[in-house]
């Protein structure tokens, strides 16, 4: 799939949020920086009726959104020098929420298994997204967006 602008990537973000089967899971977003991963967990968001600012909590570790029936954490794992932290932030105690985790390969065995992965990569001005699932959840998400 080949996105090209920010707001089809935010489109394709959208479609994410619509799509997803429960409000429990994790999505891995891969890619090197600047391939827009960020982008597409903010259309994932304001889709869902969130209004304030999306960033990356790349220092923060993650970020929690809280709507009425369910939450979603924003991960991004860049800047762990260490993925035993992730033993130490308690990660398990997140995954009864949705869980969007940029970076997730820099969390090794500490970063819970996906539902579905999102492969990101430049490709001139646009990006190419390959999506592999790995879960039954997964593998219905896509197959409705």
């Amino acid at each position: 799939m080949i996105i090209s602008t920010t707001a089809a990537m935010e489109e394709l973000g959208g479609k994410l949020a619509n799509s997803y089967p429960g409000r429990q899971g994790v999505i891995h977003l891969c890619g090197d920086l600047g391939t827009g991963k960020t982008t597409l967990v903010r259309g994932f968001l304001r889709t869902l009726g969130y209004q304030g600012i999306v960033k990356s909590p790349t220092y923060t570790i993650v970020e929690p959104y809280f709507f009425d029936k369910y939450t979603i954490y924003h991960f991004d794992f860049y800047r762990l020098s260490d993925p035993e932290e992730l033993e130490y932030l308690g990660i398990r105690d997140y995954l009864d929420a949705i869980c969007l985790i940029e970076w997730p390969e820099i969390g090794q065995s500490f970063t819970p298994k996906p539902d579905i992965q999102i492969n990101i990569s430049h490709h001139k001005t646009a990006r190419i997204l390959e999506i592999e699932t790995h879960t039954k959840r997964g593998y219905m998400l896509y197959n409705k967006f």
